[in-house]
């Protein structure tokens, strides 16, 4: 096998991204599917694209990344270079909306005639023939936007968006984000001196989150502050070594019916109220108000109403996460993913029986609770009239099929490159926590014919898993690792999704000792099954969590661990953001053991083992300051190791002469680490 010829191909396809259509919306008479791809699996540049009446069309030139359509999904605007564009279905070109301001998330109003978009911090508001460009909110000073999330809400909540239009188009209802009091750091570019630091507001675990309040805006510009309640009375919050019952969260909002909806958390994460917001006055009605002694975790997808009013919202089923529609419960033990949407009364939503597959599920009145899917994989959909567009990701790749009346009528077009290594996963249930877990030998590899230096290749953090019946390009690359004479090992341990409320909460108080424990049991399951797993040549690699994972293992566990690699971990707890550390570590000046314990920087003195860390300068998640107070702890107590600096790099690696690159030079530092 060609050495080089997979890292190429890996990057040149951006991780099998390129080609792969995606962002699917359903018109609500089933008539026509948008969706957004790429021209080939090596075209960076993507498209907006039309399925109609079994036949694909290009609406757009290139370079559309997202979109937006009106309640009928007969026009669709989106943002390119910082220009607004519009674009109607019916074959009529796009067509340039003349703005003041470079556009953000531009948002068509429910009847098509007016386009939101956000710029320069403010709110503004244009027609969809181009005219009447004018603000809705201007932020009051520098620190201060109206429209868009600030990072704790898009990068740890999962809130993509700011702003929601009213059913009736004639009001929004809107966020605004005052992120004065959020600590200022810098990002900058070693390589070029000359290029000033950029400055980033960044919410770190114990220090200010930024200040979140919601207005309702009409489209003639009055606005109305939405009388959000400060805190949950203290009376009502569960006992715990760390309180704070202030609101300081906007989880989610929505405005499907005649009221908004907006979901509040607090700052321990531990009450959330969901309630309904007056269209005129602003006033706040709980709905539902739920705590819990550890967090309160939202589903995504909700809050959600079908036609009729009925509330989709959480509902417990012992230790499942499942959902009530109305007064139906999802079946117990269904572990319920996302909810998608509502078509008339029937909700559709994915969930998984087995944490290895996600299948698709609808639930109407007359039917009941339905699964949709039956291959295994992982699948999602979108849904509209009769017609429902199924994406999934099955062991052989992606397919996307649309359905009619639930028979299949059409494809829409995958058009990724297939990779030059096969992945072929043994999948395995490991040790007594019955582990989910993925093996991967060489291709080449005779039973009995020796031991293999093994790499363990998880990622064993919070919201996502690995181990599926899914062929992504972490199979691909885990498979080529094989193919250069490692036995590889995937396993999703105690933390991550699809297991029920009680396997998360498993690190609470410790990021690394259950994760590493079960990555070191799942180890000595795998080997006691497979003799091809050679016990005194483990290595383990991994970015941001598993990279976290990996340097940890060597410097708590030399005696399993030979060598690691870690790329842009977050090495001192301290520096990540509010949201993620303070749910499983509380706050930093209430239990500093926590930190303590979960971060590596106080165990540096212990490496013995060959490590490498590897970090993108440019890196605004993870910052590369974790690498760096870890290589200087390091070097204070005396222990060698690598560090690789990505320059203009951030938190993915990706793109030719960096992934490709990166993958080579991994590849020769764990095989001269282990000898092999």
């Amino acid at each position: 096998m060609d050495l080089h010829g997979f890292p190429l191909q890996f990057a040149r396809t951006r991780r099998f991204s390129l080609g792969a259509p995606h962002s699917f919306t359903v018109s609500p008479d089933g008539e026509r599917v948008l969706f957004v791809r790429t021209d080939s699996g090596t075209d960076a540049v993507s498209r907006l694209w039309l399925y109609e009446a079994g036949q694909e069309r290009a609406l757009t030139g290139p370079d559309v990344a997202a979109y937006a359509t009106d309640r009928a999904a007969r026009f669709a605007a989106y943002a390119t270079g910082g220009e607004l564009w519009g674009v109607r279905t019916d074959a009529s070109a796009p067509r340039l909306i003349p703005t003041a301001h470079p556009a953000l998330d531009p948002r068509p109003s429910p009847d098509g005639t007016l386009i939101a978009y956000v710029a320069g911090g403010a709110l503004r508001v244009v027609r969809a023939d181009g005219t009447a460009d004018r603000p809705l909110t201007e932020p009051e000073g520098p620190d201060v936007t109206y429209g868009l999330p600030d990072h704790v809400a898009a990068e740890s909540i999962g809130r993509s968006r700011g702003y929601w239009w009213s059913p009736e188009s004639d009001a929004l209802l809107v966020s605004r984000v005052d992120t004065s009091m959020v600590c200022r750091w810098y990002i900058a570019d070693p390589a070029n001196p000359a290029t000033a630091p950029r400055a980033v507001r960044y919410p770190a675990a114990g220090t200010a989150n930024a200040e979140t309040s919601l207005h309702l805006v009409t489209v003639e510009g009055s606005r109305t502050p939405v009388l959000l309640p400060h805190a949950a009375p203290r009376e009502e919050a569960p006992p715990g070594v760390w309180n704070d019952p202030a609101f300081e969260y906007v989880v989610a909002a929505s405005w499907e019916g005649r009221d908004p909806v907006a979901s509040l958390q607090s700052r321990d994460q531990r009450t959330a109220w969901t309630g309904s917001v007056d269209p005129v006055t602003g006033a706040f009605e709980p709905l539902s108000r739920l705590t819990d002694p550890e967090w309160v975790e939202f589903q995504p997808g909700t809050p959600l109403h079908t036609a009729s009013g009925l509330r989709v919202e959480p509902s417990p089923r012992g230790d499942a996460r499942g959902i009530r529609i109305g007064g139906a419960h999802s079946p117990t033990g269904l572990q319920v993913r996302e909810v998608l949407g509502a078509v008339h009364e029937r909700v559709w939503f994915t969930a998984s029986e087995e944490p290895t597959e996600v299948h698709v599920w609808s639930h109407d009145p007359r039917s009941g609770f339905v699964r949709l899917t039956d291959e295994p994989g992982v699948h999602t959909a979108a849904a509209g009239g009769d017609t429902v567009v199924v994406d999934s990701r099955t062991p052989e790749g992606q397919k996307v099929t649309v359905l009619r009346g639930g028979a299949a009528v059409g494809r829409i077009t995958v058009l990724t490159e297939e990779p030059l290594v096969v992945p072929r996963p043994l999948h395995l249930t490991l040790g007594e926590r019955e582990l989910r877990g993925r093996l991967h030998l060489p291709s080449w590899y005779e039973t009995g014919s020796g031991r293999l230096p093994v790499l363990l290749s998880p990622y064993a953090g919070p919201g996502m898993q690995v181990v599926t019946r899914a062929r992504t390009w972490h199979t691909a690359v885990c498979q080529w690792y094989a193919e250069q004479g490692f036995a590889v090992l995937v396993t999703d341990g105690r933390g991550t999704p699809g297991r029920g409320v009680d396997w998360q909460r498993t690190i609470l108080g410790d990021r690394l000792g259950p994760v590493l424990d079960d990555q070191i049991d799942a180890l000595h399951a795998a080997a006691g099954r497979h003799d091809a797993l050679d016990l005194e040549r483990v290595a383990v690699r991994g970015w941001s969590f598993s990279g976290y994972l990996a340097a940890g293992a060597v410097l708590h566990r030399p005696d399993v661990f030979h060598a690691a690699v870690a790329g842009a971990a977050p090495s001192d707890r301290r520096l990540y953001d509010t949201y993620w550390e303070e749910r499983f570590l509380g706050h930093p000046n209430v239990q500093p053991e926590n930190y303590e314990r979960s971060s590596l920087l106080p165990y540096a003195d212990r490496l013995t083992r060959p490590l490498m860390l590897v970090h993108g300068l440019a890196d605004g998640n993870v910052f590369p300051a974790h690498t760096l107070r870890l290589s200087r702890a390091l070097l204070a107590a005396g222990r060698p190791h690598t560090v690789l600096p990505l320059s203009g790099t951030g938190h993915v690696v990706a793109g030719e002469g960096v992934a490709d690159t990166f993958l080579l030079l991994e590849l020769d530092f764990l095989k001269k680490s282990l000898g092999v």
